[in-house]
Order: structure tokens, then C-alpha cells, then sequence
């Protein structure tokens, strides 16, 4: 902002600063951050001072009111790092001893208190230990060793343990679940190994990550387990499951939920569909594709595989033949309306969160534990979700369909 357009206020500001820099007599940058240091000093003395007074019921000298049998007695110096060099406070004691000050824990020793939380933020963010040491190095002049990171990344862990166990809601309207791969290190081998994810939509909806399991390879019997344990934490009805198209996991789902619909993902199939086409038929192929999955109703979809295999079968017989043994779980969204078709024909929801972690996650090509990998991605997901506010906007649409098809389900 030019000086012209300052406020009267900022004005006022600045004159009060020019008038504390002659008078401290700044000469150069090292004066300045001196000056800093006693501010800082002079700030936390002040707020411990006012606190003292609110924890005592009555300030300095004022005995009239002094209710409580504890006082006043002395100073201790405590040393703290900051980002501008150490600091020397005055910390207020009281004789009972327990007085507890929140501007300046007992045991914190840096007034730069947000360090672990900066660490953890870069952490989530898939900085490596050597970029998270070198930053905080630039920005506090504080040395972290890797095993320092570990140590607070490892603070992590319980919490995430909690989160996975946390409460969930009784009744899901969509819930997505696809699976991530990494390689872990175990038993002194790399292993292949499987993060199975939840993403739910409520009937509010606002969407959730519900869980996310390190397990072996991807497998239906696994994702039994995830679907036992989404049960064991109250959840009671899922209206409609988005897969992936994961030989018998439509059996796992109906194992635990028999009454849930569900849709494989419609993007997975065209993926699989198109995977050895050649190049100069797969824009045709993939129009008269495009013909069974936006069909107007199930019938028209019908048909036009129908036409589909007429023309393509000579050539790529597998493609019609798998679109037919899996069409009970791509069919399902074909009895709703537009807003809840886009919805659920694919699994893009879960899809791009997954695409998000593997971006975090690209600087590791292997994680020494199952418990480092979970540790990463359950901070990864926290960074993550903080956009997750608010419901879908075409929420109000989506419910009343869903109101209609569910309404013996649905809740009052």
C-alpha cells in the first residue's frame, strides 16, 4: 500500500514506530532483531503478569480484594528460543505453587511453540525429512535431526488409531471405496501392499474419509474386514457402494450390507474396455460405448450393447462379454435421474483424494513399516479434508430422489 492510501490509523502506527527506532538508536537489522527480542521479552512478562492477577482474583498491591490464601512470590528466568535468537522472561510464581500460566507452558521452552506443527504440516505434505530439517533450520535457526521429525511424526499415530475407531453415522447415502498400492518393507522384504479407503456422503451431504486400512494386496475378504469394521462403528444402511470392478466384492458388500446397492465404477470399465484397442478404432469404439452408458433407461443401454457386440465382436469379443457377466453392478444407475446418476457412475470422489496422496506420498518409493505409511497418509488426509466444508450444491435435488427410492429407509 503507497502512503497516500494509509489509514489514519497505520499513520499513527508508523510515527510510533519511527519514534521507538530513534530513540533505541537503530542503526541496523541486528538492532532491529535485538528490539524484537525485548518486545517479545516485555510482551510475555506482561501476559503472565495479567494472567497471575485473573488466577489470584486480585492484582498487584491491591490486597482489599485478595480472596485466596495464595500470593505473589517472586520471579523465576526461564530462557526460551525464538525465531530472533534466545529471550530472557521473567516468569510470575505464586507460593501455593499452582499457579499453571497458558501464554507460557512450564515446560515449554520455544516461544516458537508451532514448530511440531510445522513439521507435521510439512510432513503431510510429503516434504522428506532432509527438506523438513533444512526448512526449519532457514525459517527458526533451530536443528532438527531426522529422528527428531520421527519422534513428533510419531505423536501421530495414536491419533490416527482413534480416528479410524471414531463413531460414524448410522446411515450412508453413497459410500465410495477403492484402494491405493505402496510398497512397505517387511521382514526384511519390500511388499506390494493395499490401503483400502472409505469416503461416505451423509444424508446431509457432506462427505467424510471413514477409514483408511493398510492390508495386503486388494482383495474381497479383506474388504469384508473394512466393511465389518464401518458396522462395528455404528453404521447401519448403506444405500449405494461405488467400487471398483473387484472380482467378488459385490458378495463382501451384501455379506454385511444385503440391502445396499451397488455401482461399479463406469470409468474403471471404459479404462478396461479400451486398454488394447488399436489406436485407429478406439474413437469409434469408444462412441458406440458411449451409447450403452449414457442410455436414456436400461433397455436403450441393453440395446445398444447389443449393437455394440454386432460391430465390435469380430474384432474385441472380450468387451461385450465383460460388460454383459458385469452388468447386474453397472445397470444400477440407470433407474435414477441425472443428479444422482453423476453421482454414483463413478468413483471419481474417492478417485481424486487418492490421486492427492500419491502426490504427497511420490518423494517415498518404499515405507520402512505399515504404521510410517498410515502415519503419512493420516496427515496427508487432514490437510486434505480442511477444504471438505459444506454440502454438495446439488445436494437438495439428490435427496429428494434419494428420499423417493429409499423411503423405507430413509430416516424421519
Amino acid at each position: 500500500m503507497s502512503r497516500k492510501n494509509r489509514s489514519p490509523e497505520e499513520k499513527a502506527r508508523r510515527a510510533k514506530i519511527r519514534e521507538l527506532l530513534q530513540m533505541a538508536n537503530i542503526d541496523s537489522t541486528d538492532d532491529i532483531q535485538d528490539l524484537f527480542k525485548e518486545t517479545i521479552a516485555e510482551f510475555m512478562e506482561n501476559g503472565l503478569e495479567a494472567e497471575l492477577d485473573e488466577d489470584l482474583g486480585y492484582s498487584k498491591y491491591d490486597y482489599k480484594n485478595k480472596a485466596t490464601d495464595s500470593s505473589r512470590n517472586g520471579h523465576s528466568s526461564k530462557n526460551l528460543r525464538t525465531s530472533f535468537g534466545d529471550v530472557e522472561v521473567s516468569v510470575p510464581r505464586d507460593r501455593k505453587g499452582e499457579f499453571e500460566p497458558q501464554l507460557l507452558k512450564k515446560n515449554q521452552t520455544c516461544i516458537s511453540q508451532d514448530i511440531e506443527e510445522k513439521i507435521l504440516s510439512m510432513y503431510a505434505k510429503g516434504m522428506t525429512t532432509g527438506d523438513i530439517e533444512a526448512h526449519i533450520q532457514d525459517i527458526y535457526g533451530l536443528s532438527v535431526s531426522d529422528i527428531t521429525v520421527s519422534r513428533i511424526t510419531d505423536k501421530i499415530l495414536p491419533v490416527a488409531k482413534e480416528w479410524q475407531q471414531r463413531p460414524l453415522e448410522s446411515i450412508y447415502a453413497v459410500v465410495f471405496l477403492d484402494a491405493i498400492h505402496y510398497h512397505v518393507r517387511s521382514e526384511g522384504q519390500i511388499v506390494k501392499k493395499a490401503v483400502y479407503i472409505a469416503i461416505g456422503l451423509d444424508l446431509d451431504g457432506r462427505k467424510d474419509v471413514l477409514g483408511m486400512w493398510v492390508g495386503e494386496n486388494e482383495s474381497a475378504k479383506f474388504w469384508a474386514t473394512v466393511l465389518n469394521g464401518l458396522r462395528n462403528r455404528g453404521v447401519e444402511d448403506i444405500f449405494i457402494a461405488c467400487t471398483d470392478n473387484l472380482t467378488g466384492f459385490d458378495t463382501a458388500i451384501h455379506a454385511v450390507f444385503p440391502e445396499t446397492e451397488i455401482q461399479n465404477c463406469m470409468i474403471h470399465q471404459l479404462r478396461n474396455s479400451s486398454k488394447y484397442v488399436s489406436y485407429k478404432d478406439l474413437k469409434a469404439l469408444m462412441s458406440d460405448l458411449k451409447a450403452v452408458y449414457a442410455a436414456v433407461d436400461e433397455q436403450a443401454a441393453l440395446d445398444a450393447l447389443e449393437t455394440f457386440a454386432q460391430n465390435w465382436d469380430n474384432k474385441y469379443p472380450k468387451i461385450a462379454k465383460s460388460w454383459r457377466e458385469n452388468w447386474a453392478n453397472f445397470s444400477t444407475y440407470f433407474k435414477y435421474p441425472q443428479e444422482v446418476r453423476h453421482l454414483i457412475y463413478t468413483t471419481n470422489t474417492i478417485e481424486g483424494f487418492n490421486r492427492q496422496l500419491r502426490k504427497v506420498t511420490k518423494s517415498k518409493s518404499v515405507f520402512p513399516t505399515d504404521d510410517s505409511l498410515l502415519k503419512i497418509l493420516y496427515l496427508a488426509m487432514m490437510d486434505i479434508t480442511k477444504k471438505w466444508t459444506g454440502r454438495r450444491q446439488d445436494w437438495s435435488r439428490i435427496h429428494a430422489q434419494l428420499s423417493i427410492y429409499f423411503a423405507e429407509r430413509m430416516p424421519d
